[in-house]
């Protein structure tokens, strides 16, 4: 007995030495967190003053938010903006008895590391108070090796604490739903309420809430739009353990829990949802924007985090519908193309076509990057993996390589829509392309194509100016130019080249060797000057061929230039800004028209120009919107299309709006096997024939459809009233040899139709005896 009471006292001993070092080292351990040997530690005074990045919001002219720029999709609402059932649901389920504790629920934490680190039994959750989570979301976790998970949580109870003797349990909850991150890059409840059910927190159901709140254990593993079963299982636990501790019934359960779950998403990327290109521009141009204004002002304002808002022009309605107009028309344009092709299509046998396509991809600049050889890149490249293509039928998982998905999108026609106000330059529709996610070159800003037809009105407008008249006649025969490379113009379809055509009815038509002659006698340096003084900005050959719309040009510039027709002879600078608000509501900036001051043509070749390209649309290339797409509504407008139908174009004007479409493909090799098919009535104008449609069956666009262009004047009438074509005998062609690029006239000399002048009632009266008098000498002659 003697000998074992020293071995108990030396066990116990030891135990007891065992636990000082153990508790010595606990506590060491905590003040060494508390005093920041691992990491520093907010302070009272920054915890007292936390600030989150916001979202910067994009709105439409009518209050539409079109989208946001964000780094964390974030905006920040008040306590009384989140419903009760809400804020029940998240106590419920991720801390029952979040208004007892001060930060830290000793019982919940005693819980964990009997059950968990003791038993190994994870089903005792985290223990992690809300306090404590809001303070991971604030402060994130650092890596400190095998002492990261002690270091985290210590440091999290310590600020849990501190942070309850700040705020108030209402402004924990509220800085919590303000933070918290929940699936598909959304940060805050008012974020997760408009990306997954398109309203504001407060318009939550009880349903929806438990959906949201039931996200928070597993962002992904419970995202309603990727795992849906699996999301409404997760929100029927959130609603039990609401009815566990008392905030809802056992009736109120068995209701809620047997309702479907619906969703309303609405995507906030960068790269997707309505207005992608648009949204991609404005984001260049406010970046700019802010750099200029925080170096004068001194201010650090910050796109994705400041909270800043963007009000635009941009119609919401009417960009949509022009987004269904396009996939509309081109998702059958694009099955029409290639079917026209089938096997003999450019991007199977044009080897150069693919080869460089591969050079510009993105995945073979990385190979490159690292120092791959060619042999290596090609057999990469090669490989045949599961992958997802996207069509026009949508997206979808194929066995395919590299290769094959560069030659896959090689072949679409890609597009451009803009629609402006003309008045003020408003931008009310921009589509940059098919698909922003794949493709991101934007064909309204940084495209230049050859603008086809769509330049002949600038000719035309440089010839009234300089006296000639919509009713002088020109033949269509063809001239070859000696001195520009033996250049002959052509007209499109089955010529009749021994026709002679008023200048209205040749426009309308669409006549090439006409708008040579035209641009001949207006003055080709007068055509660029007048191109120039309208808005086009990028270089104009002075070769006649410019007269057929070889030059190329933005959609951007062409909209500005067309502006004039409609402007007072005014042309207008699209812009899409009104203003820029910082996050308190505090205006930074205001955007106004741009007008030029003058206008850059007579007011009579203004209202000339406008009848004859109403000619155009009521008898000319694009009387298909009448007869196919039944518009009623006053429209003028012109169409285009260029050398091998490489490019189609179409502007549709109408009183108040002014739309320009293009449809070509990227690779400028590529063109559309038939005029039939590529030229601009067919590949571009049915896009601007869906949108008219769509706006006057919808409503809500009276104000564009229903309005109608001033009558022209008694002045304008007579001078575009003349026969529109006439017949020629056999012309010889004449070769020119001058070093100016003049147009050589035939065997005969053009002339001017006289305007059919109005008989007075007297004259009228007296005709009639005439007539009576010819016909009694007849009568007596026989």
């Amino acid at each position: 007995m003697t000998k074992v009471k020293p071995k108990r006292k030396k066990i116990l001993k030891w135990l007891l030495g065992i636990s000082l070092v153990l508790i010595t080292g606990l506590i060491g351990f905590y003040f060494s967190v508390y005093w920041g040997f691992w990491e520093p530690l907010a302070t009272k005074e920054q915890l007292s003053d936390i600030r989150q990045s916001e979202a910067t919001e994009i709105f439409a002219a009518d209050g539409e938010l079109l989208g946001k720029y964000f780094i964390f999709d974030r905006q920040p609402i008040d306590f009384e903006e989140i419903p009760k059932h809400l804020i029940d649901a998240l106590v419920a389920t991720e801390d029952a008895r979040f208004y007892e504790h001060n930060g830290v629920d000793r019982r919940s934490l005693l819980r964990v590391i009997f059950k968990t680190i003791l038993l190994r039994n994870e089903s005792s959750g985290g223990g992690s108070t809300i306090s404590q989570q809001l303070i991971k979301n604030l402060y994130p976790r650092q890596d400190h090796g095998i002492f990261s998970m002690p270091v985290s949580k210590t440091r999290e109870s310590i600020l849990a604490v501190r942070l309850e003797k700040i705020y108030s349990k209402e402004e924990v909850i509220t800085l919590y739903l303000n933070t918290v991150p929940f699936g598909d890059n959304t940060f805050g409840i008012e974020s997760a309420a408009e990306k997954f059910f398109s309203k504001t927190a407060q318009e939550l159901t009880l349903e929806e809430s438990a959906v949201i709140v039931g996200m928070l254990k597993a962002s992904h593993s419970y995202n309603p739009r990727l795992f849906p079963e699996r999301s409404k299982l997760r929100r029927n636990v959130v609603m039990n353990q609401m009815k566990k501790y008392g905030y809802l019934t056992e009736e109120q359960y068995q209701i809620a829990s047997n309702t479907p779950l619906e969703l309303s998403y609405t995507p906030y990327s960068h790269n997707q949802g309505t207005a992608a290109y648009f949204r991609a521009n404005l984001r260049k141009k406010v970046q700019s924007w802010l750099k200029d204004y925080n170096d004068s002002v001194g201010t650090n304002y910050n796109l994705y985090t400041s909270g800043l808002k963007v009000y635009t022009t941009l119609d919401y309605g009417m960009q949509k519908l022009a987004e269904e107009s396009l996939t509309e028309h081109l998702t059958q344009l694009q099955s029409d193309f290639e079917q026209s092709y089938g096997q003999q299509a450019p991007w199977y046998r044009n080897k150069d076509i693919l080869k460089d396509a591969v050079y510009k991809s993105n995945v073979y600049k990385k190979l490159k990057d690292k120092g791959l050889s060619e042999k290596a890149i090609q057999d990469s490249l090669s490989v045949k993996h599961n992958i997802e293509l996207w069509d026009w039928a949508g997206k979808k998982l194929v066995k395919a390589s590299a290769l094959d998905s560069i030659r896959h999108y090689t072949k679409f026609l890609n597009a451009g829509v803009l629609s402006v106000d003309p008045f003020a330059g408003e931008i009310k529709a921009w589509i940059g392309g098919i698909d922003y996610e794949h493709f991101q070159y934007d064909h309204v800003s940084q495209s230049k194509r050859q603008v086809g037809s769509t330049f002949k009105p600038v000719v035309y407008a440089t010839a009234l100016e300089q006296g000639i008249e919509p009713c002088k006649f020109y033949s269509a025969r063809q001239v070859t130019y000696t001195n520009y490379n033996n250049w002959t113009p052509v007209n499109s379809g089955t010529p009749d080249y021994d026709k002679r055509y008023a200048m209205k009815s040749a426009l309308a038509n669409s006549v090439n060797t006409v708008a040579v002659k035209v641009m001949e006698d207006g003055g080709i340096e007068n055509v660029i000057d007048l191109a120039e003084r309208m808005g086009i900005e990028s270089e104009i050959p002075q070769v006649p061929s410019i007269a057929l719309g070889t030059a190329s040009i933005s959609i951007m510039e062409l909209a500005k230039a067309y502006t004039s027709f409609l402007n007072m002879g005014k042309p207008s600078t699209p812009y899409f800004i009104k203003r820029i608000e910082n996050s308190n509501g505090e205006v930074l900036a205001e955007f106004q028209p741009k007008v030029a001051e003058e206008p850059v043509f007579s007011e009579s070749t203004r209202l000339a120009m406008l009848e004859m390209m109403k000619g155009v649309v009521n008898e000319g290339t694009a009387t298909r919107l009448r007869w196919k797409y039944g518009l009623k509504n006053d429209i003028a407008g012109k169409t285009g299309t260029t050398q091998d139908n490489k490019d189609g174009w179409f502007v549709g004007i109408t009183p108040r709006l002014l739309t320009i479409s293009w449809v070509g493909a990227d690779d400028y090799r590529i063109g559309f096997r038939t005029t039939a098919m590529g030229q601009g009535a067919n590949s571009a104008l049915p896009i601007f024939g869906l949108l008219q449609q769509k706006m006057i069956a919808q409503g809500g666009f009276e104000r564009y459809t229903d309005a109608q262009f001033p009558p022209p004047s008694i002045a304008i009438q007579n001078m575009m009233s003349c026969a529109t074509e006439k017949k020629t005998g056999v012309l010889n062609r004449v070769f020119v040899n001058n070093s100016k690029p003049k147009v050589t006239e035939f065997d005969y000399t053009p002339e001017t139709a006289e305007p059919k002048k109005k008989e007075g009632i007297l004259k009228k009266i007296g005709n009639i005896f005439k007539r009576k008098d010819k016909k009694k000498k007849k009568k007596r002659g026989s």
